[in-house]
C-alpha cells in the first residue's frame, strides 16, 4: 500500500521539481517560440504551416491505403473526359452565353473535370479525421479558384471582347484601379466609394441617445416615432466583430428604424473598437460590462419592465450565454430571448471550422499576443476566403481586367467597416466555445458561475440563413436542444448579412416558420423544414407578431426624452466609438 509520508525512492514516477535556472531557460525558450510564431504569422496570412503540413501528411498516408481509390484518380481523366458537368449551369464565374462558344466551353469543362477529380482525391477518404477532410478540400479549391480560366485574359471571352470594344481601354482603366487600390491599402485608407457612407450621416440615421458608457460599450436608446409605445423594450446585442450598424443601415432598411416605426423602444448596443490596451478583456468582461451593464441600464431608465432580448451573430452567442447566467442566478428581468444567426453549439459550425484547429488556434493565439488583437485585416482575410469566388477573384476581374466599379452600397460599406477582437476574449472564444463547445456540453462558466444552456426556459425566436456560411443554419437550429422553452424558428433565404437585413417589401424575400412548443418532439433540421409554414416576405413581420405575444401589458405613451434622470443622454447617436478605426 502506498504510504503518502514514505519518501519516495529514485524509481518513483513523480515529477521531480526542476531547478529555477531551468524554469527560466523554459520561460525564455516559450517566449522565443512565441515570439518568432507571431512574426512568421505575419507572411503566412494568420494560418499555421503546422497544421496545413499535418492535413497534408495525414491525407496522404490514408490514401496510401487505398489502392482503389487511387487507381479510379489514375484513370479518372480518361473516364470522365466526356462529362457534362451541371456546375458550369450554376457557377457565376461562366453565365455569359461566349462561355457555351468552343474553345471557352472545353475551358470550363476542364475547370470542372478538376474540381471533381480533387473532390473525389479528398473526401470520404477511410480513416481520414474531417478536420483534415476539411482542411485538404478547402485548399484544393482555393487553388482551383485561384487557377479558373475566368481569371485571365486570355482564357476569358468576356475580358477579351471587352478588349476588342474598348480597343483595351479597359485594362487602361483596371491598371488605374489597381493602382488606386494599391495606394488606398499601403496607406490604411478605406474603400473607394466607402466615405459616401458615413456612420451619423448616411448610415446609422435613426434618431437616438448614447444614454449610458463605460470602457466597453455605449448603449444607445432610439427616440420614440409614435404616439404610444409597446410597455416590453427590446435591448439589442449585436457582434462585435464588425460594428453595430448592421442593424442600423440606411433609413429604408434600417431593422432598427422599422422596429421603432413599430412603436417599440429599443435598445442598442455599440461595442467599443479594442486596441492593444484591452488585451486582457476576456468574455467576463464582456457579460458584465457588455450585456450586464446594458440590462442595468435599461432596467433602471424602465424599472419595473421586463426586457426582450436580442443578438445577432457572437452576440446572439454572448446573449444565449447571458440568458443562461440570468437563469443560474435566479434573474427574471427577462421577457424573451431573439437570436439572429447566432449559435450557441459548435459541433457543426460550418466552413469557418477550417480555420478553428488546435494548431491553429495556437498559432493565432501567438499572433495576437504579440499585438494584443486580432487585426481587422487578418479576420477579414479568412472571411474572404470561404468566399474568395465572390469576394476576391471576382473583384479582381470585374476590377482589373474588365475596367468596372461595383458600385458601394450600405451593406458593402459597413461590411469594410471592420474592428478589432481582443487577445484575451478571442482565445476564450475560439478555444472554449469553439473547439471545446463549453456551454453546449454545460461545462462553460461565467464569472465563476456554471452556466447550462438547458436553464434557459425563455420563449426563444430564432432566425438561420439558406447560405450563411458563418452560421450555417442547422447548427443555428440546434437551439431546440439547448433551451427547454417554447421556440420559434425561421428559416429564409439569403446569407449571413444579406438574410438578417431583409425589410419588408421586397418581392425576393421568402421564409420558412414554424414554433415548438414544449413537451412535444424536436424535430430534426431536415424534418422541419418538410413541415415548416413557407411564407413570401421577410422574416421580420412574423418577429413583429411574435414578439406582441411576448408583451404582457398594454401599451404607455411614449416618453418625452431618452434616459432618466440617473442617466441623461450623454450624446446624440449614433455616438463615438461607431466611428473608432
Amino acid at each position: 500500500m502506498f504510504d503518502p509520508d514514505a519518501p519516495h525512492s529514485a524509481s518513483t514516477n513523480s515529477a521531480t521539481p526542476l531547478n529555477p535556472a531551468i524554469n527560466i531557460g523554459a520561460a525564455v525558450a516559450d517566449d522565443i517560440d512565441s515570439l518568432w510564431q507571431g512574426w512568421l504569422s505575419h507572411f503566412t496570412l494568420g494560418l499555421t504551416p503546422a497544421g496545413l503540413t499535418e492535413a497534408c501528411g495525414a491525407w496522404l498516408a490514408h490514401l496510401a491505403l487505398c489502392p482503389g481509390r487511387m487507381a479510379e484518380l489514375a484513370t479518372f481523366p480518361l473516364v470522365h473526359a466526356t462529362d457534362q458537368f451541371t456546375e458550369g449551369a450554376r457557377d457565376s464565374r461562366f453565365r455569359s452565353d461566349l462561355w457555351k462558344q468552343w474553345p471557352w466551353r472545353q475551358y470550363v469543362q476542364t475547370f470542372h473535370l478538376a474540381q471533381a477529380f480533387w473532390d473525389r482525391a479528398t473526401l470520404d477518404i477511410p480513416g481520414l479525421a474531417p478536420a483534415h477532410t476539411r482542411s485538404i478540400n478547402f485548399v484544393a479549391h482555393q487553388v482551383l479558384n485561384a487557377v479558373s480560366p475566368a481569371n485571365f485574359l486570355l482564357t476569358n471571352p468576356d475580358v477579351l471582347k471587352a478588349v476588342q470594344q474598348s480597343g483595351g481601354q479597359n485594362l487602361s482603366m483596371g491598371l488605374v484601379h489597381f493602382y488606386e487600390d494599391w495606394q488606398r491599402r499601403i496607406a490604411g485608407q478605406r474603400p473607394v466609394g466607402m466615405d459616401a457612407f458615413t456612420p451619423g450621416q448616411t448610415v446609422a440615421v435613426t434618431p437616438g441617445k448614447v444614454v449610458f458608457r463605460n470602457d466597453l460599450i455605449e448603449l444607445i436608446q432610439y427616440t420614440p416615432q409614435t404616439q404610444e409605445v409597446h410597455a416590453t423594450p427590446i435591448l439589442i446585442l449585436p457582434a462585435w466583430i464588425m460594428k453595430y450598424y448592421i442593424l442600423d443601415l440606411s433609413p429604408h432598411n434600417s431593422l432598427v428604424n422599422w422596429l421603432v416605426e413599430q412603436g417599440h423602444t429599443v435598445f442598442m448596443v455599440s461595442w467599443k473598437n479594442p486596441d492593444s490596451a484591452d488585451c486582457n478583456k476576456g468574455m467576463d468582461d464582456y457579460v458584465r460590462d457588455g450585456a450586464l451593464a446594458a440590462l442595468d441600464a435599461v432596467d433602471a431608465i424602465m424599472p419595473g419592465q421586463k426586457i426582450n432580448l436580442a443578438g445577432y451573430c457572437l452576440g446572439g452567442t454572448l446573449a444565449l450565454i447571458f440568458a443562461a447566467w440570468l437563469a443560474a442566478r435566479h434573474d427574471d428581468r427577462l421577457q424573451s430571448l431573439s437570436l439572429f444567426a447566432a449559435q450557441g453549439d459548435f459541433t457543426e459550425a460550418g466552413e469557418i471550422g477550417v480555420f478553428v484547429t488546435d494548431s491553429e488556434v495556437a498559432y493565432l493565439k501567438n499572433m495576437m499576443r504579440a499585438q494584443g488583437y486580432l487585426d481587422t485585416r487578418q479576420m477579414a482575410g479568412a472571411f474572404q476566403m470561404l468566399r474568395s469566388n465572390e469576394s476576391l477573384w471576382s473583384h479582381m476581374v470585374r476590377d482589373y481586367w474588365l475596367g468596372q466599379r461595383a458600385e458601394m452600397f450600405d451593406l458593402l460599406a459597413w461590411n469594410a467597416d471592420a474592428t478589432r477582437m481582443p487577445f484575451c476574449m478571442h482565445s476564450e472564444y475560439l478555444e472554449q466555445l469553439f473547439l471545446q463547445n463549453a456551454f453546449a456540453n454545460g461545462h462553460y462558466k461565467v464569472l465563476g458561475q456554471a452556466v447550462a444552456p438547458e436553464n434557459i426556459t425563455l420563449p426563444v425566436f430564432a432566425v438561420g440563413t439558406e447560405s450563411d456560411h458563418v452560421a450555417p443554419w442547422r447548427s443555428v437550429y440546434k437551439i431546440h436542444q439547448l433551451a427547454t422553452g417554447e421556440i420559434a424558428f425561421a428559416l429564409t433565404n439569403g446569407g449571413h448579412n444579406a438574410g438578417i437585413i431583409s425589410e419588408p417589401g421586397r418581392t425576393d424575400r421568402h421564409y420558412l416558420f414554424a414554433e415548438h412548443k414544449t413537451g412535444t418532439p424536436v424535430l430534426s433540421a431536415d424534418d422541419w423544414c418538410a413541415h415548416a409554414g413557407q411564407h413570401t416576405g421577410s422574416w421580420w413581420l412574423a418577429w413583429r407578431d411574435w414578439l406582441s405575444r411576448q408583451t404582457k401589458t398594454g401599451d404607455r405613451p411614449a416618453p418625452a426624452t431618452c434616459g432618466s434622470k440617473d442617466l441623461p443622454p450623454l450624446a446624440d447617436a449614433p455616438g463615438t466609438y461607431v466611428h473608432q478605426r
